[in-house]
Formats: structure tokens, C-alpha cells, sequence
């Protein structure tokens, strides 16, 4: 018998036996569909790349390609991480990469950071020391759990002005994710609280603890857990790092510490990363992102490649010429020099107006001049640095009857009534959540806090319980209470659907609903869509872990006041219109001291994140540019003050800007 004879081939880290691949074996052509930059990006297996996309170079696209790409060498669409900032944007690439290549890129596994987490700890529950039906809590549910424990503390004094529960999450949230001590956070941003410290620091330790003892994770929480679970080296974590191949992370200067320590964890065995985003644009600082992140990147991981996209396709040349410029004196950068091949255009305006006044009129008719010339209202931006800014300008839009709609600030769309019906299906779910129990039982005519307390003392010593018929337990004899815990009882121990469950829960709520709310037939209406979203789901996790992480649901009470006409301008602080282009921006206000705004230029590093705002506001635009300053202003205590230009436009150069000055016509 012969013997057969054997060859060795070397595989690379991801298992796949090294090999050039012909590109006319593709489906798609990548060269002839991406620029250089974007094949080079799109192109990369192994090894760490970070992407650096400047503002308007495709990026989206950049990822979607390489994607595809990864699927068509034969990688298993599953061993494909895609982190994202938001459900949406997640949900558009692979929708995105399918449309493209095929169904397969939908089989990758993409979403956000917090969604990630909350599905990796509940596969891994037992490992971890939780339940795997652990209650998600949102941030008003946490809040609540820290003004419970605020008021039974004892800590709190009516001598002392005590900070409130939102200020207290806040605190609490910022210590995790900028990875500074409690003491630290509070000397930064609440120093008028610095001698409340150690009680501050011991309503932490009843939060946490309380949390733990009652199967519930805060947003951070889903990103600690996740973190320290990385961190171990037990079969659980390494069976799923071994399921992980390629990690990708969209917009990484928005991450925080502990999101880039999450990165880091996530590639400890196959090293494959790349992370995509533009240092110009991390304006989140106040939310706990970190302009670190993305500057050392290269020093957190081996024989890193860099890739710079500049080719942008959304603006004229003019406009980034003028953008350049605002980036150029960054303190620290990575080097970028943003081109278009489209060509013309009109430079952009600095237009600097008597009053403030004046500066509304003339952005006015200006935006009436731009809709006769056919651009439409709906793509036309104002931007400021922060809400009032407008304040001017809304009165003489709505005396020239220009329908607009205004977006400032992180908006996180929640309704009373919505959370009321969530609280009854998390009972369901978890029955030791305190806070949908708290709230659930406030909901009812004649009982108080105290009532409510009795109950909960009496569920905490099992003494009562929805896991039995509540007509042999003889704990309450309420008949309120009695009537709460059948329905209970019917949910917890019934094994229909979710939505099943929603329309038992919403038949009990219906009178509740209607003697609570005054405007209870505006509110019907969010009912009847969240039942419609209910019917999307088969597990009543799932439901309440997507509720809890990324809501879905926009309030129709919320909503009902916009403008129904199909033209509508929109009046945005900066923070909430990055991502977005219109062809028309006006930038307003940009007077020293308010654009950056004086508190800000007192360090380097908040006076450049003021810098990287006004050139996200100035790339937001296509065709047009506008910045606006009044040069006289209005002070309470000094009366009118002669204001200066904003340093970051007060040395334009001509050929780059065109300089206007509006006086009043007598």
C-alpha cells in the first residue's frame, strides 16, 4: 500500500489559507466603484487600519464595500462585528452592503455598542453571575431608582441644598464613561457640591449594590459588565472571541474610554480592526467622549495602517477651502486636505449685521430669495452654537410665515403612558423590578407611596408574589391591589405572545390611562402604534431590551404641533446636525465669547472641540455658505456692547471669504 504524502500550508491569523485574490473573480468591481483612498480601505483584511474620513468623503460607503468584499473572499458574514453609534445606521450598511453583494451581508453582526453588549451578557448571564432576564433600565427608570434611594437614605438634609436625581446620574454616568473618580466629576463640573461628597459617593454605593440585588443594568452597566467579561480569560469569553474575526467601529471619535477599552478586548485574539472617523468632527465631550481615542490609536495596537479619505462629494470647493482653513491652526490634528472634483460655486459669506436684529432680518430674506431661485425651504439649514441663539430669528420667521422645526440638544423621546405600559411587561418579564412595580402601583386611585412601600416590602420578603394565583395569598385585602396582582399573575404565568400580552396589559390600563391623562384621546394614538411595533416581535425580551436601548417610538403628543406643510426650514444647534448637508447653511451668531463661548477658551482642549464645531456646522453645506455675527448686543447689566467676530473666522482671508456689512436704512 502506498503511502500518501502530505503538504503543510500556512494559515493566516483569521484561518483562511493566504492567497492574492483576482479582482475579476468578484462580483463587483471595487476599483472602478471607489476612489483610491476608499479601495485601499475597502480593500484591507488583516491587520489594524484606522480610517481617517473627512467630512463628506463616503465613509458609509467606504465600510459598505469592504464588507461586501470580506463576504465575497468567504469570510462567514458572522465573524463580521459592525459597531455603530445608532440601531439606524447600523441597519442602513448592511441593508446597504445586501442590496450590493446579497443577503448575506445582513447575516453580519451589527448594531450598537449598548444593543452589542446587552446580547453578548445575556448569552453569557451564568458566566457573568446575572440573570439572564435582568431589566434594562432607561435613563428616567434609572433616575428613579436614584431618588428612591436619595429619599430613603437618610443622607439628605433639608438644610443642605442636595443635588437632584438627574444631577446625581449624571454624575454617576460621567465617572464611568470618562473613567474619572466620582470626586473628580464633581470638583469639574458640580464643585458647589464638593462638600456633599461623601454622601454622594454613598448613594452610589446603595445604587449599585441595589441594582445587582435586583437583576437591573443602567445603559453603563451593560458596558461595564461587557468590559470586565472581556477582561476574563474563561472559555466563555474566549469562545466568543473566537466567533470574531473582523471588528469595525463607525465614527470613532465619538467613543469613550471604556468603549475603546471594549475595541481593544474585542480584537485581543484575532487583531483584525478597523475603525472609521474623523478627529475634526469629535464635538461629544460632554457626553463623555473621548478626543483621545481616535489621536492615540495608533499607539494602542501593532503596525498600525492609516488611510485618509479626502475626496468629498458633498460640498463646492469654495466652501471647503474655507473649511480647510478653519481646521488648519488645529493644536493637534491628523493631517487632511479636503477636495471635490465638482467645479464653480460662490464662496461663502461672513456677513456682519448692526444688531441682532438685522442679522434675523437678513437670514429672512435671504432664505425667502434662495426658495424664488427653486431651492427648496426643506434644504436650507440654521445652525448655532446653543438653543437661544434663535430665539430672534423665530419671531421674524413667523412673522414672514416660514414654516420651520427646531432640534437642540440629545432628545430622548419618552411618554408617561408608554412607560407606564413598558412597566406592566417588565413585571412580566422581571418581577424584581422595583421601579415599574413603583410606578405600576401609583397608577391606581388611593394608592400612595406608603401603600405602595408596604407592598414592595412584602414582595422583597417573598411574602407576596405574581408567580401564584393572588386569591391565596391573603397578604393584601385591597381589592385594587387584588385586581393588579390577577392581572399580573395572568401575564407572568401565560406563555402568549408579546403581543398577547399587550392587549391584556392595555385592557386592564385603559382606565387607569383615562383618568390619569386629561388628553388621553391625543395619547390613544401612541398606544395603538406601539401595539402595531409589538406585533414585530416574538420574544417579549427582545421587545423590552430594543425599548430600553434605542427607542423607537416617537410621541404623537410630541409631534402633533409640527408643521404639516411639506416645506419646512430647520433651525438645529450644531451638535444635532452633524451627519446631515443641506444646500443652503446659514451659521448665526458667531460673536466672540459666545462661538466659543468664553468658559471654553480658558484650556486648549475645550477651545478646540469649539474649533471642530464650527467646522462640522460649516461642512453641514453643499452650495452655500452664510456665517452671521451681530456686531452690537444687548447686555442686561452693560446695555448694548460692541461684539467681536469669532476668532475662528476673524481671519479669513478674502480670497477665501467674501466679507459683508448690513447697516440699518434711514
Amino acid at each position: 500500500m502506498t503511502q500518501k504524502k502530505y503538504t503543510l500550508k500556512r494559515l493566516n491569523k483569521t484561518g483562511l489559507i493566504h492567497q492574492t485574490f483576482d479582482e475579476a473573480r468578484f462580483l463587483i468591481n471595487y476599483k472602478k466603484e471607489l476612489n483610491e483612498s476608499q479601495y485601499k480601505a475597502a480593500s484591507a483584511v488583516e491587520g489594524a487600519y484606522l480610517i481617517i474620513a473627512g467630512a463628506g468623503t463616503g465613509k458609509t460607503r467606504t465600510l459598505v464595500y469592504r464588507v461586501s468584499r470580506l463576504v465575497e473572499m468567504g469570510f462567514d458574514p458572522k465573524s463580521i462585528l459592525l459597531l455603530t453609534f445608532t440601531r439606524k445606521a447600523a441597519n442602513e450598511m448592511m441593508n446597504r452592503a445586501s442590496i450590493l453583494l446579497d443577503n448575506r451581508c445582513s447575516k453580519i453582526n451589527g448594531g450598537t455598542f449598548h444593543s452589542f453588549a446587552n446580547l453578548t451578557i445575556r448569552k453569557y448571564a451564568k458566566s457573568l453571575g446575572l440573570s439572564s432576564n435582568f431589566t434594562i433600565l432607561d435613563q428616567g427608570d434609572t433616575e428613579d431608582v436614584i431618588n428612591l434611594i436619595r429619599s430613603q437614605s437618610g443622607l439628605v438634609s433639608d438644610k443642605k441644598r442636595f443635588p437632584k436625581k438627574s444631577t446625581l446620574n449624571k454624575i454617576f454616568s460621567l465617572s464611568v464613561n470618562k473613567d474619572k473618580p466620582i470626586a473628580e466629576i464633581i470638583e469639574e463640573e458640580f464643585p458647589h457640591f464638593r462638600n456633599l461628597l461623601p454622601e454622594i459617593l454613598e448613594i452610589n454605593k446603595i445604587f449599585v449594590s441595589y441594582k445587582r440585588k435586583n437583576d437591573l443594568l443602567d445603559y453603563d452597566d451593560l458596558l461595564i459588565y461587557l468590559n470586565n467579561f472581556l477582561k476574563e480569560s474563561g472559555p466563555a469569553t474566549q469562545n466568543l472571541l473566537s466567533e470574531i474575526k473582523f471588528v469595525m467601529v463607525d465614527e470613532y471619535q465619538d467613543t469613550n474610554k471604556l468603549q475603546a477599552e471594549i475595541v481593544k478586548g474585542l480584537t485581543q485574539l484575532s487583531k483584525n480592526i478597523m475603525v472609521v472617523g474623523d478627529d475634526s468632527q469629535s464635538i461629544y465631550s460632554f457626553r463623555g467622549a473621548n478626543f483621545r481615542n481616535i489621536i492615540d490609536f495608533p499607539k494602542m495596537y501593532d503596525n498600525v495602517k492609516i488611510i485618509t479619505l479626502e475626496e468629498n462629494y458633498r460640498s463646492i470647493q469654495p466652501i471647503l477651502d474655507f473649511t480647510n482653513r478653519i481646521i488648519d491652526t488645529s493644536f493637534q490634528k491628523y493631517d487632511k486636505h479636503l477636495f471635490t472634483k465638482k467645479s464653480g460655486g460662490d464662496l461663502p459669506n461672513i456677513v456682519a449685521a448692526a444688531n441682532g436684529n438685522l442679522e434675523s432680518q437678513f437670514i429672512v430674506e435671504k432664505i425667502l430669495e434662495l426658495r424664488e431661485e427653486g431651492v427648496p425651504i426643506n434644504d436650507i439649514a440654521v445652525l448655532f452654537r446653543s438653543s437661544f441663539f434663535s430665539f430672534d430669528l423665530e419671531i421674524e420667521l413667523n412673522k414672514a410665515n416660514i414654516p420651520y422645526q427646531k432640534f437642540g440638544g440629545m432628545k430622548f423621546i419618552e411618554t408617561a403612558h408608554i412607560k407606564d405600559i413598558l412597566a406592566f411587561l417588565r413585571i412580566t418579564s422581571n418581577p424584581k423590578d422595583i421601579v415599574s412595580w413603583y410606578r405600576v402601583l401609583l397608577l391606581h386611585e388611593g394608592i400612595g407611596p406608603k401603600t405602595a412601600q408596604l407592598v414592595l416590602d412584602e414582595l422583597s420578603f417573598g411574602r407576596l408574589t405574581i408567580g401564584e394565583n393572588p386569591d391565596k395569598q391573603s397578604s393584601f385585602k385591597n381589592k385594587k391591589i387584588i385586581d393588579l396582582f390577577r392581572i399580573l399573575y395572568k401575564l407572568h404565568t401565560n406563555k402568549s405572545t408579546p403581543s398577547e400580552k399587550t392587549e391584556l396589559a392595555l385592557n386592564y390600563y385603559d382606565s387607569l390611562f383615562k383618568s390619569k391623562y386629561d388628553d388621553f384621546n391625543k395619547r390613544k394614538k401612541d398606544l395603538e402604534i406601539f401595539q402595531n411595533i409589538v406585533e414585530n416581535y416574538k420574544s417579549l425580551d427582545t421587545l423590552l431590551a430594543d425599548m430600553a436601548i434605542e427607542p423607537i417610538i416617537e410621541s404623537v403628543v410630541d409631534i402633533e404641533g409640527e408643521d404639516k406643510e411639506e416645506e419646512v426650514l430647520t433651525l438645529s444647534t450644531i451638535h444635532s446636525a452633524k451627519g446631515l448637508e443641506w444646500h443652503s447653511v446659514f451659521i448665526i451668531h458667531t460673536v466672540d465669547g459666545y462661538f466659543p463661548s468664553s468658559r471654553s477658551a480658558e484650556n486648549i482642549e475645550t477651545l478646540e472641540e469649539e474649533r471642530r464645531l464650527m467646522y462640522v456646522a460649516s461642512t453641514r453645506a453643499k452650495q452655500n455658505l452664510f456665517v452671521t455675527y451681530p456686531m452690537n448686543m444687548y447686555d442686561r447689566e452693560r446695555g448694548i456692547t460692541l461684539s467681536k467676530p469669532s476668532r475662528f473666522i476673524s481671519d479669513i482671508e478674502a480670497k477665501l471669504a467674501e466679507n459683508w456689512l448690513l447697516e440699518e436704512e434711514y
